[in-house]
């Protein structure tokens, strides 16, 4: 390891003992998990949880609170006895471009999923191969196999509110919803739930949004323009030269400098108290 590297390291490890307490979770919608028990309950919330994960941090909780209120106290009961009736409590339900009828759909097709396999955990675990580099190909799987299980019920293809939840590797995005909730469901410790215990933590990709593209980018780890898969991966393996068991480590903690801190990547007062600023090129 280089001495930029163990600096960054440094300051990575002083991020994470700072941010990474459960204590500081909301407003991520992680929070929203931790108000559940279940197992089923915890797997349902956090993937609605990461799959609301776009848009601007209060409207996330806005419809989070919305469409769990919805929902009720038992998400996996509701899930278990997802009829016309309860379609219908989720009727007019909005986050951006995502309808209730969109999170409908998804919720039939875990119920399918926990019939037949138990947890989203063993029917992703379907897929997924020890000896892959990372979970990509595991993801990929877990995405196809889902709409396909939808394709094959309705004697048609997803619609487009349903490919957007479930919008996998394929066509190169950088799969930042999904990639988080695995992250929540794999990694364990104070912020993260480890929920799932059969996937190596070593194979997760960095969920990639716009501030952790922004500080990725400051930190020197890509000069990309465009977020993308290879952007994720990229980002990924610069943070595997840190930490290589565990490279999604820090996400949760690096990124509180762009929410918490509002982090804009423009040169203003109080940049300077800033752990990264001495790699800031604005600075």
């Amino acid at each position: 390891m280089g001495e930029r590297t163990a600096q960054i390291k440094r300051i990575l490890d002083g991020l994470y003992r700072k941010y990474n307490r459960h204590d500081l979770i909301k407003p991520d919608p992680l929070q929203f998990v931790y108000r559940y028990s279940g197992r089923q309950d915890r797997e349902i919330v956090a993937f609605l949880a990461a799959a609301l994960a776009y848009g601007r941090v209060q409207q996330i909780e806005k419809s989070l609170t919305d469409l769990l209120g919805r929902i009720g106290e038992s998400p996996s009961e509701f899930v278990q006895h997802l009829d016309e009736r309860r379609r219908e409590k989720l009727s007019d339900f909005k986050h951006r471009f995502t309808t209730g009828e969109d999170i409908s759909d998804l919720l039939k097709l875990l119920n399918r999923v926990f019939v037949e396999n138990g947890s989203i955990e063993s029917y992703f675990l379907l897929g997924y191969n020890k000896t892959d580099e990372s979970v990509l190909p595991a993801l990929s799987k877990f995405c196809n196999g889902l709409l396909k299980t939808y394709a094959k019920a309705h004697s048609r293809l997803a619609h487009r509110g349903l490919k957007y939840l479930l919008a996998g590797p394929v066509n190169g995005g950088a799969c930042k919803r999904l990639n988080l909730f695995l992250r929540w469901m794999v990694r364990d410790d104070d912020v993260d739930t480890g929920l799932w215990k059969r996937i190596d933590k070593a194979k997760l990709i960095v969920p990639v949004d716009v501030h952790m593209n922004r500080l990725c980018r400051i930190l020197g780890f890509h000069n990309m323009k465009t977020v993308s898969l290879t952007m994720a991966v990229k980002i990924t393996e610069a943070f595997k030269e840190i930490e290589p068991a565990d490279p999604v480590k820090y996400d949760f903690a690096l990124s509180r400098i762009g929410i918490v801190k509002n982090c804009t990547g423009r040169r203003r007062n109080g940049c300077e108290l800033c752990e990264l600023f001495k790699f800031c090129f604005h600075r």
